[in-house]
């Protein structure tokens, strides 16, 4: 059966990873298709940094979801078949509890009171809704960027819980490159005076500080090949204003502003701030003395890890290191790599590769 958004309210206290707690806390998720007889179909799907749970679109909300290419009747993660849950991250802004829900301690917006966010929290997270759904065993879990080092976080805290694992543009904790650039991004927000130390309200958003952190984002989920090749020097159609000596000149400036202003109106800058350090602070070597001890908890029967070429956020060789530590334990792990010009967003718009791939699995 096919579901659009539904809340889960968790009873009592939740223990946060690193320190604090959430008293009942909400958590959003939707879900496709239909569990089997013995309730071992089920599929587990962790997002990226700022999608919602709704990854496909359903009868109930015929929308397009973020993976609409991927989950659904007859697609890679077949509905017929399988029985999808995508859980959006504890944390986020689309309905589970973040720094901009209500504290019912206080009536108040958590705003910087909300405890230090782990993507070990989102993992059990998901957890959570799956044992309220009444499944006791999975048969994949996956998830892309983010949403990869998600699912890695709940194979090891939840082992044998799921039988197969899909890793996608993602690795075992965040390079330095990557670090940097997200923690720029946060800067930028926070060094917007209206982000008020977490203190805004929805009349005095931050959005010059959004604005400018999405751009450096979305300049990082692509490829400078892919860049050239869609807009080499194409100017913006738009004329400039006289009195505006630096005004988009170009088509790439153009495209950038489009994207920037879009996010802008739809995700929360705190909540963007937990989740995207979050991401900096996840390493699977906290779990042991190393990557590969940490990685050893893993209890799957199966695995792929899935890389992009031209990805420079999460580069190939995190997925090549990560596919041969899990390999390394004798784990049936298949590697692979495509040559998608897209850079790290290929697995929301490339799908000509991603849709046999996943569909691989799956077969």
């Amino acid at each position: 059966m096919s579901n659009a958004r539904q809340i889960l309210t968790l009873e009592g206290e939740f223990p946060m990873h690193r320190g604090g707690i959430l008293t009942r806390p909400n958590l959003a998720y939707e879900t496709w298709g239909e569990l089997n007889e013995n309730r071992d179909n089920a599929v587990l799907v962790f997002t990226g940094l700022s999608p919602s749970a709704h990854a496909a679109s359903s009868p109930r909300d015929p929308s397009p979801g973020w993976w609409e290419q991927i989950i659904g009747p007859g697609l890679s993660i077949d509905t017929r078949r399988y029985f999808v849950i995508c859980v959006n991250s504890l944390g986020s802004c689309f309905g589970s509890t973040g720094a901009a829900s209500v504290n019912p301690e206080t009536g108040e917006p958590y705003r910087l009171s909300f405890p230090v966010l782990s993507l070990e929290d989102v993992a059990r997270g998901g957890w959570e809704v799956v044992r309220h759904l009444g499944i006791e065993r999975l048969h994949t879990v996956l998830g892309p960027s983010m949403g990869g080092m998600s699912a890695l976080a709940f194979e090891i805290l939840f082992p044998g819980m799921s039988s197969g694992l899909i890793v996608i543009s993602s690795g075992p904790r965040s390079l330095p490159f990557a670090t940097a650039l997200r923690s720029l991004q946060r800067e930028m927000i926070r060094r917007d005076p209206l982000w008020q130390n977490g203190n805004y309200d929805a009349d005095t958003m931050p959005l010059v500080g959004m604005r400018l952190a999405r751009k450096l984002g979305m300049i990082t989920y692509r490829s400078a090949e892919e860049w050239r090749v869609r807009f080499g020097r194409e100017r913006a159609s738009e004329e400039c204003e006289p009195d505006d000596p630096f005004c988009l000149d170009f088509e790439i400036e153009a495209y950038l502003e489009h994207h920037a202003n879009k996010f802008t109106g739809q995700f929360d800058p705190n909540c963007y701030l937990y989740l995207s350090r979050a991401s900096d602070l996840f390493d699977v070597a906290d779990h042991g003395a190393t990557i590969e001890a940490g990685l050893s908890k893993i209890q799957v029967d199966r695995v792929m890890v899935v890389g992009v070429e031209t990805d420079f956020l999460f580069p190939s060789h995190q997925q090549e290191e990560l596919a041969a530590k899990l390999a390394a334990s004798g784990r049936d792990v298949e590697y692979v790599l495509l040559e998608s010009i897209q850079g790290h967003d290929s697995f929301l718009v490339d799908m000509d590769r991603f849709r046999p791939t996943i569909a691989q699995f799956f077969t």
